[in-house]
């Protein structure tokens, strides 16, 4: 199993504090947790894309390329890309270069977003979210595979004549995709009707219901290979139980992803979301095989909702030091191509 961090870039209000980090040092703080995480032994580095505020992570593939300037070992990934607002025909030249820039470090994580205001700020409409992911995937991989110039037409943007995209993807392969989904069955099949990766990203909800999507993603799988799925989630831990839950609290109750429902421990108990010790972490997150069965990557959501920068690189180097070799151990490593 690859482990790894990831980040959505979000600039929340400290909680305790009521301070706000600058966009710029939002911006640094997110290539600081990617040389963290490499120094402490995490597999990837993934970041996300949002267009309005309280985010600063807008444009992943330039942050990206920044990081691979600045690491030489981690994987790079987005976490997620939206494939129905930007062009497919960027995307193809804009993460072909990171990909070449970073040694063919990086993969793609494609979502189709959360905000339904995103659509018309980049002249789409939320109507057609699924036809646009499905669209624009399509020609993503075709722009990829063909080295003759593509002729290609389409119902959501204007046709392509004699079309090459450079530039060519490192090697001749491309990076490898991954699907992104919290609740979208149709994202299950699109990433099984290509025989791509599938990233559960159960922060939300219910085991059950990530089983269902894993399982309708395996049903439908075409391969070639196996199926391959991946995890996201959160954990925050500390030596004693006690003080995690005590220092997560107040950061939990104001989470623009968690807060203003459920209290802490009534959400630990339904989802997946770990705060505790380095072993009830460990012990929790071996418990996902239960439901999602064997999984080639787990992401960690490491610096939401205004937890400080020295508190999120205490929190890689703990999971680094205490959680990792653990599972790594207990899951064994996992190669995928």
């Amino acid at each position: 199993m690859q482990l790894g961090v990831y980040t959505i870039g979000d600039r929340t209000p400290d909680p305790v504090t009521g301070r706000v980090p600058t966009e710029a040092e939002r911006l640094t703080s997110m290539t600081l947790i990617a040389e963290r995480a490499e120094a402490a032994g995490f597999d990837v580095f993934a970041v996300g894309e949002h267009h309005n505020p309280p985010y600063a992570s807008s444009s992943p593939v330039a942050l990206l390329g920044f990081v691979a300037a600045r690491t030489s070992r981690i994987g790079l990934s987005t976490a997620a890309t939206l494939i129905t607002t930007n062009d497919p025909v960027r995307l193809a030249e804009d993460y072909a270069t990171v990909q070449h820039l970073s040694g063919g470090r990086l993969d793609l994580m494609l979502g189709r977003g959360n905000s339904g205001p995103v659509y018309p700020w980049f002249g789409r409409d939320v109507g057609d979210s699924y036809a646009l992911a499905a669209e624009n995937y399509g020609l993503l991989r075709r722009l990829w595979s063909s080295d003759a110039p593509v002729d290609w037409a389409g119902e959501h943007r204007t046709p392509l004549r004699g079309f090459t995209s450079v530039p060519r993807p490192l090697d001749g392969s491309p990076p490898f995709v991954w699907h992104a989904a919290v609740a979208s069955e149709e994202t299950a099949e699109l990433a099984a009707a290509y025989g791509d990766g599938l990233f559960a990203n159960h922060l939300f909800w219910p085991w059950q219901h990530t089983a269902s999507l894993i399982d309708r993603y395996r049903d439908r799988f075409t391969g070639p290979g196996s199926p391959v799925v991946g995890l996201g989630g959160q954990a925050f831990v500390r030596p004693r139980s006690q003080d995690a839950i005590e220092e997560f609290r107040p950061y939990f109750d104001k989470a623009p992803v968690y807060g203003h429902g459920p209290a802490l421990e009534e959400y630990m108990g339904r989802t997946p979301l770990v705060v505790g010790s380095p072993q009830q972490a460990i012990d929790k997150i071996l418990g996902y095989r239960d439901y999602a069965g064997d999984c080639q990557r787990l992401l960690f959501l490491i610096d939401h909702a205004g937890l400080p920068l020295p508190v999120v690189l205490d929190q890689i180097e703990l999971l680094g030091s205490e959680v990792l070799p653990v599972l790594r151990r207990e899951t064994q490593a996992t190669v995928f191509s």
